[in-house]
């Protein structure tokens, strides 16, 4: 028999832990009290003679006074219950002492690799981490309901970011920017007016998002077209100076092209001022500002042309990269880039195609831009086109009194994702089992985001007053509580959700790409979705289903299952689940074929979606890329290329870092093995586990499938 603990982890079942306990509880009571060992065995006995293959120790515990009650002993039955009762209490007692004493000693592997842009040695991010264990321990022993501690354990659902639960902040946000620049702000009590050119401007924004990234932990998004007005300014005056110093002397073409060369030195340093300021500023996260700019040239835009001008000149600094301290350009990991895509600029035949062109260059060779279909976003938000938040979550419609559609200074409440394989593991085929329990679990995941919304009821302005009352988010007054805007749809929450393919493959024994798969699939993804807005009906608040990329749930979902389980072909045994309802990255499926069938998916997930293909490097090849870059438009509302193409950031090598016979990652180029230093970009399907090579027979290694 196996015992369940109460994390979720199976153990053997040993008789004698049952023995020691009643005897412990027998010390505690006059000898007229105790019972006899022979007592005791046959209580061991009747658990035994249930004849079950696992149970849960609280049963057995259950069983145990049951026993001694039905036995009359009263007192010891009192004792036993005193006994489980302080052992509960050790158990709840404070467990970080451990994980933050392995932070220090650089030892807390689990803690240092869980977000690839910190660097866990360093001191300030080390603060950071300590606070999050702290916090963690808190959620678990104090803030959740026990049952949802106990399901974040045993992998039914993720409780994400328990981290940062024991403060009042909220995860992502697309931020008001233009409302903080036109109208002013304040950083620091210090007053920051509206700039009056183009490179203060960028500066201005870039001091907003650091503050905006220290007082909340998920990533947050700014339109760049709000910076289009103010190289507008500069383009005025410059064409005044000009034109009262020089109008009598030089010719108008003259003059225009004195103000497009001073224009461009200033837009080419705003934009690296950006560039550079974002990623050599520090939060109080202990990295870089996670920070998007989404890049849309809309037709008829007051300042499309420098709209224009600006994303064009981003590319381009994209392209060529940052120094590191080698002197070496590398590819910064922030900002990323959202390109959105519209009939402007699709490569047929636009005005901006040229722009387009520059993108595709830079997703050949750095991974960047992501990209959204205007024309496929418009059909599934009601003809609207605006950023997904850092965390690749998106808002749901919301109109202001005034009957229009606000996107930006809305944010995102928190995340709880549910482990479809599980509910497929346990059902094992028959769907009268596998429909209950995935109720059972979504009320479970329903009661665990209301704990992420009841936990900033309350919450006053002055906990981040860029945010609420400086217009990062709103103008709150100061003491006033940020409640109206976590109501009526302003601010989203969002149910997360892991391992369609295997669920589908367990339930169906097919892939969710054949017919029969297909068809289980959506019944699936209809019903999460149908939660979703059920939920928001019945309470007000703006419930999402998101798709979210958390590769490192994948990775921990198969980890508890597969303990719990075993290894399951094609399910546990992998070291991974497939990613929200991605097709698994070993189905042979051309990138078309991807995302086409991927893209109702993003229909059904409105709350956050993004597909991907793997593609390799394509740096010779750009007219192929375009055409997968022509189809997003057509048939996919957010898609990102992986591009199998390696980088070290010590030398600047671009190509494939390979794998020594000490199996360590080594450039080819300067021998450098140090992973941190490194771009490995072959790990995109959510397997994080070790990736072990076969070196021959000298030596007894387990040889497991490099996921390209």
């Amino acid at each position: 028999m196996k015992v369940v603990k109460r994390d979720g982890r199976m153990t053997e079942y040993d008789r004698n832990k049952i023995f020691v306990a009643i005897q412990k509880a027998n010390d505690g009571v006059d000898s007229s009290d105790r019972i006899s060992e022979d007592k005791i065995y046959n209580i061991v006995a009747s658990i035994e003679a249930r004849g079950l293959n696992t149970m849960q120790v609280e049963d057995i515990q259950d069983i145990i006074e049951e026993k001694l009650m039905a036995e009359k002993k009263y007192t010891l039955a009192k004792s036993y219950i005193k006994y489980r009762y302080t052992r509960e209490l050790v158990r709840k007692a404070n467990t970080t002492d451990d994980s933050i004493m392995s932070l220090i000693k650089n030892s807390n592997k689990d803690v240092m690799e869980e977000n690839s842009n910190k660097n866990a040695i360093i001191a300030s991010t080390q603060r950071d981490l300590i606070a999050g264990e702290v916090s963690k321990d808190l959620t678990k022993r104090i803030l959740l309901p026990e049952k949802i501690s106990k399901a974040h354990e045993q992998g039914i659902l993720h409780f994400h970011d328990a981290d940062y639960f024991l403060q009042s902040i909220f995860n992502c946000c697309l931020i008001n920017i233009g409302d903080m620049l036109d109208n002013g702000t304040v950083v620091n009590s210090k007053l920051i007016e509206s700039p009056k050119s183009f490179q203060v401007a960028c500066t201005v924004m870039t001091q907003i998002i650091s503050v905006v990234a220290s007082s909340q932990y998920g990533g947050q998004s700014v339109d760049i077209k709000h910076l289009g007005k103010y190289l507008r300014l500069n383009r005025d005056k410059y064409k005044k100076h000009y034109e009262e110093e020089y109008g009598d002397k030089l010719s108008k073409e003259m003059i225009d092209s004195l103000v497009k060369d001073r224009l461009y030195s200033e837009l080419k340093s705003g934009v690296q001022t950006i560039q550079y300021q974002i990623n050599t500023l520090m939060t109080t996260n202990g990295q870089s500002p996670f920070v998007t700019l989404f890049m849309y040239i809309e037709d008829g835009y007051e300042y499309e042309e420098e709209v224009a001008m600006i994303i064009e000149e981003i590319l381009k600094q994209r392209l060529q990269g940052i120094k590191n301290e080698k002197e070496v350009y590398v590819t910064p990991a922030f900002p990323k880039l959202i390109y959105v895509l519209d009939e402007n600029n699709c490569l047929k035949g636009g005005k901006y195609d040229y722009i387009t062109k520059l993108a595709v260059k830079c997703s050949s060779k750095r991974l960047y831009p992501d990209y959204i279909s205007a024309k496929k976003m418009r059909e599934n938000y009601e003809g609207n086109v605006f950023s997904c938040m850092g965390c690749r979550s998106f808002l749901s419609p919301w109109k202001d009194e005034n009957g229009e559609y606000k996107w930006e200074g809305r944010f995102n409440q928190g995340v709880v994702s549910i482990n479809l394989p599980q509910i497929g593991i346990i059902a094992d085929g028959d769907e009268e089992v596998f429909w209950p329990l995935l109720e059972e679990r979504l009320a479970l995941c329903f009661e665990a985001l209301m704990c992420r919304h009841q936990a900033l009821e309350g919450t006053l302005s002055n906990v981040s007053p860029v945010h609420w009352q400086y217009g990062a988010i709103a103008r709150l007054e100061k003491g006033e509580t940020i409640d109206k805007l976590l109501h009526n749809g302003y601010s989203t929450i969002s149910l997360g959700y892991i391992g369609l393919y295997e669920v589908t493959k367990l339930m169906t024994g097919e892939s969710h790409t054949t017919e029969k798969g297909l068809e289980f699939a959506l019944k699936v993804m209809n019903r999460l979705r149908n939660a979703t807005d059920s939920w928001k009906k019945n309470t007000g608040i703006a419930f999402g289903l998101y798709g979210t990329p958390a590769e490192s749930l994948c990775y921990r979902f198969a980890r508890i299952d597969k303990e719990r389980f075993g290894d399951i072909p094609d399910i546990t045994d992998k070291g991974y689940y497939t990613n929200s309802y991605h097709v698994d990255v070993r189905e042979h499926i051309d990138a078309f074929e991807k995302f086409k069938f991927e893209s109702q998916f993003q229909v059904i997930s409105s709350g956050g979606a993004i597909s991907y293909v793997e593609i390799p490097n394509m740096k010779n090849n750009l007219e192929a890329l375009e055409e997968v870059v022509k189809f997003i438009y057509e048939n996919i509302q957010y898609a990102e290329f992986n591009t199998k193409s390696d980088y070290c950031h010590v030398c600047g090598f671009d190509g494939e870092i390979i794998i020594n016979d000490n199996l360590e990652w080594e450039c080819p180029q300067c021998h450098n093995k140090d992973q941190n230093k490194m771009n490995v970009t072959r790990r995109t399907c959510g397997y994080l586990g070790e990736n072990f090579w076969n070196v021959g027979k000298t030596k007894e290694i387990n040889s497991r499938v490099l996921h390209m």
